[in-house]
């Protein structure tokens, strides 16, 4: 069984809501499809009210929230006026909790504004960040020491992450379930959300689990999770018209219109995927890791490694 991680999102004053949540759904929704999460708040042990007036009672205190190495520390935005109040600056007991779990190895996720108070800890002194893209040159200014990166979704460096704002921190959290579970299962989180998972520059720009899904067909989604998960079996076109609940001619044709593959290039694509995943820690011989992906020989699996990739 997975060992279950924390995931402990502040609540500061003026709290942006959306930075909150949406990374808080990203796990919510991972932890429904088996993940093991734990979600829990905390605050400066204070009443607090939202950037938009939506309240918080006073949640678990900082001090009082107990993390190990590998959890993560969720940071959202605030509104600025906060974030540049004699109030924050004066919170160095706060600044000092943070950095003490961050030496103890415990992640660190900012959203948005976020990186401001994370900036103010000092600990991104010398390293890559981001924050939206209205306030990269107030960070900038504020803290010259910094290497701020723009025109970027999220950063991530010795475990300390920062992403652009608002929908950005659910890219961010989609990153790191792909981290702990892999992109096949990040790819059913990114559909219950209906989102596609975006990336920054510093990560693989590919996956087939991911790509070509950017489409809100319900059928054609139905026929690629099928072929996912059953990549060893055997399957005909009119076995998969009749899932998607279409003739064969019509699926062929949507298929390609809203993936841009035909299904046999989206089946290679898997294929190769899936290869690609297993070979290294595998000690099969290679007829075994062609019944793998749905082969009969290793013939068969060495003419598809040979082939050049299809562009959709």
């Amino acid at each position: 069984m997975d060992v279950k991680r924390k995931i402990a999102f502040f609540v500061p004053d003026k709290v942006q809501v959306l930075d909150l949540c949406g990374p808080v759904q990203v796990f919510y929704e991972a932890n429904c499809y088996g993940a093991q999460y734990e979600l829990v708040y905390f605050s400066l042990g204070r009443d607090t009210i939202g950037a938009a007036g939506l309240p918080f009672p006073a949640l678990q205190p900082f001090h009082k929230t107990i993390l190990r190495e590998d959890d993560i520390i969720f940071i959202p935005g605030a509104d600025m006026s906060y974030l540049r109040s004699k109030t924050l600056k004066g919170e160095q007991r706060f600044f000092n909790w943070l950095a003490k779990n961050y030496q103890a190895g415990v992640n660190i996720c900012t959203v948005c504004t976020g990186a401001f108070i994370l900036a103010a800890t000092g600990l991104l002194d010398g390293k890559q960040c981001t924050t939206h893209w209205k306030r990269i040159a107030e960070l900038k200014n504020s803290y010259p020491g910094l290497r701020i990166v723009d025109n970027i979704l999220f950063t991530k460096e010795n475990r300390l992450y920062t992403s652009a704002g608002v929908t950005a921190g659910v890219d961010l959290a989609l990153s790191i379930v792909e981290e702990h579970y892999g992109p096949l299962f990040t790819n059913k989180v990114c559909r219950e959300l209906l989102v596609y998972h975006r990336r920054n520059g510093g990560q693989t720009q590919q996956n087939v689990y991911l790509d070509h899904r950017n489409h809100l067909h319900a059928a054609i989604h139905a026929v690629q999770d099928w072929l996912i998960e059953n990549l060893d079996k055997k399957r005909t076109i009119a076995e998969l018209a009749s899932l998607a609940n279409m003739s064969a001619r019509n699926l062929a044709r949507v298929f390609k219109k809203v993936t841009g593959l035909t299904i046999n290039q989206y089946t290679r694509a898997l294929r190769l995927e899936k290869l690609r995943t297993i070979k290294p820690g595998a000690h099969l011989k290679n007829d075994a890791l062609a019944g793998q992906i749905g082969y009969k020989s290793a013939r068969q699996l060495r003419r598809i490694q040979n082939e050049k990739p299809a562009k959709g």
